[in-house]
């Protein structure tokens, strides 16, 4: 599980409501909050922070907080 997955899982997101309020697909999403070896773009983070009312700064600092 990514970070992402971490953030759907403790707030209960429900995954095919935030693809279809980003336009991406059930499967990328899936890829994004399950496989940590799936890049997620800048652009992707951002719509998923809006989908889910987050603030995309702050998303960004958690996702990304082990890059060095």
């Amino acid at each position: 599980m990514t970070r992402l997955g971490e953030v759907f899982n403790r707030r209960s997101i429900n995954k095919a409501e935030v693809a279809r309020k980003t336009g991406l697909s059930d499967s990328r999403i899936g890829q994004l909050t399950n496989n940590p070896a799936t890049k997620l773009t800048a652009a992707e983070l951002y719509l998923i922070a809006k989908a889910i009312d987050e603030d995309p700064c702050k998303l960004l600092e958690y996702v990304c907080q082990d890059l060095k």
